[in-house]
C-alpha cells in the first residue's frame, strides 16, 4: 500500500503521525511510504533517518497526501482540505462533535476516515487516546501552576506553599486518565488536590493509590459549584468518547470564583466543559473572562513533540499495519478499528457525532457492507 505523511501544519504543532521506527516497520512489510520533507523536524526526526529506513521523500504536502493511506496527528485543516480525495483512508485524531465544518467537509469529500480518539476495545479502553490523555494530563497541572503566577495573570501562588504559608487549591473535574495524570502532578507538586468524578470506582482506585494527599468526591451540580468556588486552579478532563464534553462550569460561576484563579480546560478538543471555553494555541494560550484564565490549548501535547511521537506511535503502530496489510478489510474484522470508523464514502459512522451536530448516522458494519462488500 502506498502510505502518505504529510507535515503538520496546525498552530504550533510538532508531532508527526510515523516515526523512522514505524515507517521501518512499514517497509520491511512491503508497504511504500512517501514522507513530506521537515514532517518529522519537529519531533527531532531528519530525513536521512526517513531515508535511511526506505522512506520516499517528497518536497511538498500535495505529493504526501496523494496516498491510499494518509497517516496524520491532528485534523485536516482548512488548508488541507483541497487533498482530501475519494478512496482515501485517512487515520489520525478527528474530535468531529467540535466541528460541523469538518464533519461535513470530510462526508463531502467520499474519503473513509479513522478517528484515533474514538479507537475502543471491548474493555471500553481507548488505546490511541490514552497516551495523549496522558500526557495532556500532566501537562495540565504543569500549565496551571505556570499561569498562577501573577506575571501570567494569575493569583499569584505557588503551587507547592513553602512552610508557614498554604499550597495551591487544585480541583480536577474528571478521573480518567487525564484527570488521574494531572492528579498525579498535582500531589507531585504538593498541592491540595480534590478530584470529582460520577464514576465511584475511578475515585476508589485514586483514594486507594494516595491514601491522605488527595481527595475525592462524587461529581453533581452542588458538589462541582462547591469546589471550584474554592479553587486556585481548575482543570477540566472530562470525557464522553465522540461526543461534546459536558458543560460542567457554567459561565455565571465565573463571578464567584477566586479572581486570579486558572482554569486549565483539557476537554477543548471536545468543545470544551467550561461556557466560556474557546479553542487556543500554543502561540497565545490564554484569556480572561470575569477575572479567571483560560488556557484551553486544543493540542496540548504538540508543545513536548518528542514525548508525545513516540508515545502516540508506540500505540497506533499496530493499528496502522493492519490497515496496510488488510486495507479496508481490516475495518470489518478489527472491531476496535472499526469503532473508529468517523465517515465511510459519505456517511456519517459514529452516533455520538451524529448526535452531537444533529446529522444523520449509520451503522459501521452497514456502511463498509454497503460500500466495499463487493470488493473486500
Amino acid at each position: 500500500m502506498l502510505i502518505g505523511l504529510p507535515k503538520e501544519i496546525k498552530d504550533n504543532e510538532y508531532r508527526v503521525g510515523l516515526t523512522p521506527g514505524s515507517v521501518n516497520a512499514l517497509v520491511h512489510q512491503g508497504h511504500q511510504v512517501k514522507v513530506q520533507s521537515g514532517a518529522g523536524i519537529g519531533s527531532s526526526f531528519t530525513d536521512t533517518e526517513y531515508l535511511s529506513v526506505g522512506a520516499e521523500i517528497v518536497m511538498d504536502a500535495e505529493e504526501a497526501w496523494k496516498a491510499e493511506l494518509v497517516v496524520k496527528v491532528k485534523e485536516p485543516i482548512e488548508e488541507e482540505y483541497r487533498y482530501l480525495k475519494p478512496g482515501m483512508i485517512l487515520f489520525t485524531y478527528l474530535h468531529l462533535a467540535s466541528s460541523k465544518v469538518l464533519t461535513e467537509t470530510l462526508l463531502q469529500s467520499g474519503i473513509t476516515s479513522i478517528a484515533y480518539e474514538t479507537v475502543q476495545t471491548p474493555d471500553g479502553r481507548l488505546p490511541l487516546l490514552m497516551p495523549m490523555s496522558e500526557v495532556a494530563g500532566r501537562m495540565a497541572a504543569q500549565a496551571g501552576a505556570t499561569y498562577l503566577q501573577k506575571n501570567h495573570g494569575g493569583r499569584g501562588i505557588l503551587m507547592s506553599g513553602i512552610p508557614g504559608v498554604p499550597p495551591a487549591n487544585v480541583v480536577i473535574l474528571g478521573a480518567g486518565i487525564a484527570g488521574s495524570n494531572a492528579a498525579r502532578v498535582a500531589v507531585g507538586f504538593g498541592a491540595i488536590t480534590t478530584v470529582l468524578d460520577v464514576n465511584y470506582e475511578r475515585l476508589r482506585a485514586l483514594d486507594d493509590l494516595y491514601r491522605g494527599p488527595l481527595q475525592t468526591r462524587i461529581s453533581n451540580n452542588y458538589t462541582i459549584e462547591e469546589a471550584v468556588y474554592e479553587a486556585d486552579l481548575v482543570i477540566g478532563a472530562v470525557l464522553i468518547p465522540g461526543a461534546k464534553a459536558p458543560r460542567l462550569i457554567r459561565a455565571d460561576m465565573l463571578k464567584k470564583m477566586r479572581k486570579g484563579a486558572v482554569i486549565v480546560d483539557v476537554s477543548i478538543d471536545q468543545g470544551g466543559c467550561v461556557e466560556t471555553a474557546r479553542p487556543t494555541t500554543h502561540s497565545d494560550p490564554t484569556y480572561e473572562v470575569d477575572g479567571i484564565v483560560h488556557y484551553c490549548v486544543a493540542n496540548m501535547p504538540g508543545a513536548v513533540p518528542r514525548t508525545s511521537t513516540l508515545a502516540l506511535n508506540n500505540a497506533t503502530l499496530p493499528y496502522v499495519l493492519r490497515l496496510a496489510n488488510e486495507g479496508l478489510d481490516a475495518l470489518r474484522h478489527d472491531h476496535p478499528l472499526q469503532s473508529g470508523l468517523a465517515t465511510c464514502q459519505g456517511y456519517l459512522t459514529n452516533a455520538a457525532v451524529a448526535q452531537s451536530l444533529g446529522l444523520d448516522y449509520t451503522e459501521a458494519s452497514s456502511c463498509l457492507m454497503m460500500n466495499y462488500g463487493a470488493s473486500i
